[in-house]
């Protein structure tokens, strides 16, 4: 069938296979710093296909907005964009449960450091209220969950922890205060887990900075937990505890911080009980 017969026509699961894997092969090459022409794979796809280049486009747009939800890095230059067709959640559901190493991308290739001076971004704007993701997308990102995946994942907050100590003494060092870069604690890898936040630090006066570190893979729009003992440190001192969100980890890692009271900045909900008799 060719492109003016499937004009207007509903993507067929093959279809759907076939772009989705193409997708993660360039996003792949984007996270390893390997060059790759998005055009060429595009007029490969449509002549094995027979979609219109506006169809393909638009639905490499529709699985970055699909990542994005699931807490994963997606191309540049495919921005995120809603409309779903639901048979579009099943074939990214085929394609991560037969390879799931791509839930951490990580583990494939290693983020690179940019500048201190762009590190730092503005957090991102409250999710409006009108915007609700459709029910079997909900499903899907409840299978393969990015918040405890996150949360999960040692080896993912290990290396945001490093590369926090690594911003902090680079940004005291920066401000002429090499004394107070020597002394940056990574407490939380010295002392281990459990004094509510992961490293200490100094403003450019000297006053104390704690800082709990949250990484993820995905965009700064991804949620993460807290815990009962970080919520009760930044109530305890909430003129030196914040939060340092380090996110897009894999693909060029940023950083928005939130500082106390979380409640003012942040949606909390309650996602266990601890229960006892």
């Amino acid at each position: 069938m060719n492109e003016e017969l499937k004009r207007g026509t509903i993507w067929q699961s093959d279809e759907l296979d076939a772009i989705v894997a193409d997708y993660f092969s360039m996003l792949l090459a984007e996270l390893s710093g390997k060059a790759y022409v998005k055009s060429r794979h595009s007029a490969a796809l449509m002549a094995k296909i027979g979609r219109s280049h506006r169809s393909v486009e638009f639905k490499h747009q529709n699985i970055s907005a699909v990542l994005d939800e699931l807490g994963l890095p997606w191309i540049p230059g495919y921005r995120p964009k809603l409309n779903f067709q639901n048979a579009i959640f099943d074939a990214i559901d085929r394609y991560i449960t037969k390879h799931p190493g791509v839930l951490d991308p990580t583990q494939m290739v290693g983020a690179v450091s940019p500048p201190p001076s762009d590190v730092f971004v503005p957090p991102p704007l409250p999710t409006p209220a009108s915007e609700k993701i459709p029910e079997r997308l909900r499903r899907l990102v409840l299978k393969f969950d990015p918040v405890e995946r996150d949360h999960l994942n040692r080896s993912l907050g290990k290396a945001g922890e490093a590369f926090v100590v690594d911003i902090e003494k680079h940004r005291l060092k920066g401000g002429n205060r090499a004394d107070l870069a020597r002394m940056v604690r990574w407490t939380a890898a010295e002392d281990g887990d459990g004094a509510g936040y992961d490293i200490s630090s100094f403003n450019l006066e000297g006053s104390p900075r704690l800082i709990e570190v949250k990484t993820t893979n995905g965009s700064a729009r991804t949620p993460f937990f807290i815990t009962r003992n970080e919520f009760s440190v930044a109530l305890e001192v909430p003129t030196q505890w914040q939060i340092y969100r380090v996110h897009l980890f894999a693909s060029g890692p940023r950083v928005f911080t939130v500082a106390p009271p979380l409640e003012n900045r942040l949606k909390l909900s309650t996602e266990t009980w601890r229960a006892s008799f």
